[in-house]
């Protein structure tokens, strides 16, 4: 992706139409992010009306579960993971299960984790 950093509520705008929202009860969270977001080809109205996430908004919305995740594990490796979420970051090498329960990150899974914040931090100056 380009630049394209979502606020929170361009963020939420997108979980709520993954639940599954129709046009005239989309809600104002919806409402104030739908130009900007159909704009960068994350969601869609359909000829019936309805507002869809399309694949590119899917895949947002999934890369933003990883990242949730893997700052989860380094703080508690306890901590609770999707299905889909652990599998996928399982595959890329970024976490491993441990022995005793839960999952851990791996030195990839770490890195990863540290370019994400330090690239957060640089886009907030």
């Amino acid at each position: 992706m380009k630049n394209e950093q979502l606020t929170t509520d361009e963020y939420d705008a997108l979980e709520l139409v993954r639940r599954g929202v129709k046009r005239d009860t989309a809600g104002a969270c919806v409402g104030r992010n739908a130009k900007r977001l159909s704009g960068l080809k994350m969601m869609e109205t359909t000829r019936d009306g309805r507002i869809v996430l399309t694949e590119k908004g899917q895949q947002v919305l999934f890369l933003r579960r990883c990242v949730k995740t893997l700052a989860a594990l380094a703080d508690d490796p306890q901590a609770p993971v999707d299905s889909d979420v652990g599998r996928f970051l399982s595959l890329k090498s970024h976490i491993a299960p441990r022995e005793e329960g839960g999952y851990a990150l791996t030195d990839k899974g770490r890195e990863t984790l540290d370019d994400i914040t330090r690239q957060q931090q640089q886009q907030r100056r």
